[in-house]
């Protein structure tokens, strides 16, 4: 490993959306870590991340970027659905620490297999679950610790989307080798909200359904967890939501808390913006603060504004490092990463059976 005054060198498996909107500006704006390799085989986006980031080597596979592992301290997958196993099993056997987007992997029994290669090797395994460090999550945890809600009984969470025109490409295959569909996109993180709030799933009861013509997977999905802690949450994912609800509704005994609209930080990532040291970085405007109270809805004047804490995508590869560095720990682990697949793999079953299931 490189000496701690040295950023940690990384080689970045994929340059489509996940690569080059989320993991290569956060990697590059990470004091601690340095892009140093991209992989990609389709040369508008190679020439894309030779613009963006002048000092990269690109690769046209990702073997070739394996092949330079003795000169590289991370690998990040960002690449299909499809690839993540294989490649981070690849990755794992040439000695290397290995992030993964999410999805980590198409089953639960594939994201343990993964995860008992790592530590067998004594290496990195972690998934970029980063809606953990959105803004509105943040301020939830914070209204949960602080008792704010009193004992949360139910947990509603949307991630809703209005695009009725297909956009093609593998996200919306149903070739179930692609792992496409919302369930195993958006879903990774609703879920993963879910289950790092209120702990283990015991029962997962789901409605999916492919509402748009010609679209072939899951575009409108519904997921119902009853946690072992008694909370319930329930869970939508849609891309033919025509009006948006809430991105947060939690009903405590004390209190309820309700937000509307997503975190900032994908949109300022999208248009170009980059997280600066000591510059403001995922805020919102005081127009889109959550509001907490009881008896009355928020719509009407009920409760009043909570301040949202700044989103914080950065803290995700800063954690990493500090894994690396062994002064911190496993922002994300696989095992996490697989709890919440179980309860996918149990949502899919769920909606094609029309039963709920107990895990």
């Amino acid at each position: 490993m490189s000496s701690p005054r040295t950023p940690l060198r990384v080689g970045l498996v994929g340059y489509g959306l996940a690569g080059s909107v989320f993991h290569a500006p956060l990697i590059a704006a990470s004091p601690d870590l340095v892009l140093d390799t991209v992989s990609t085989g389709n040369p508008e986006r190679a020439a894309q991340a030779r613009a963006e980031h002048p000092d990269v080597r690109v690769v046209g596979s990702p073997e070739e970027l394996l092949g330079r592992a003795a000169e590289l301290d991370l690998v990040v997958i960002a690449s299909p659905n499809k690839t993540h196993v294989p490649v981070a099993t690849a990755a794992l056997r040439a000695g290397l620490p290995v992030v993964v987007d999410k999805p980590l992997a198409g089953t639960a029994a594939e994201a343990r297999t993964l995860a008992a290669l790592a530590e067998e090797r004594g290496l990195l395994l972690s998934v970029f679950q980063n809606r953990r460090w959105d803004n509105d999550f943040r301020t939830l945890q914070a209204l949960i610790a602080d008792g704010s809600l009193g004992e949360v009984q139910r947990f509603e969470s949307r991630f809703e989307r209005w695009r009725p025109q297909l956009k093609g490409g593998w996200r919306e295959s149903g070739a179930p080798e692609e792992i496409g569909g919302l369930l195993y996109d958006l879903g990774s993180h609703v879920v993963d909200q879910a289950l790092v709030l209120f702990g283990p799933a015991v029962r997962v009861y789901a409605e999916s359904d492919v509402r748009r013509p010609g679209a072939e997977a899951d575009d409108d999905t519904f997921i119902a967890i009853t946690h072992a802690g008694g909370v319930h949450s329930h869970l939508w994912v849609s891309a033919t939501t025509a009006q948006l609800g809430p991105r947060f509704r939690v009903l405590g005994q004390k209190a309820g808390y309700v937000k509307y609209g997503l975190d900032p930080q994908e949109a300022a990532l999208r248009e170009g913006l980059r997280p600066e040291p000591d510059a403001p970085w995922g805020l919102e405007p005081e127009a889109l603060w959550g509001r907490l109270g009881a008896g009355e809805s928020p719509l009407t004047g009920g409760g009043a504004p909570v301040e949202t804490q700044p989103g914080d995508y950065p803290a995700y590869y800063a954690a990493v490092a500090a894994a690396l560095r062994g002064t911190g720990e496993n922002p994300v682990t696989a095992h996490e990463a697989a709890a919440a697949l179980d309860v996918l793999e149990a949502a899919k079953k769920s909606a094609r059976e029309g039963v709920a299931v107990t895990l």
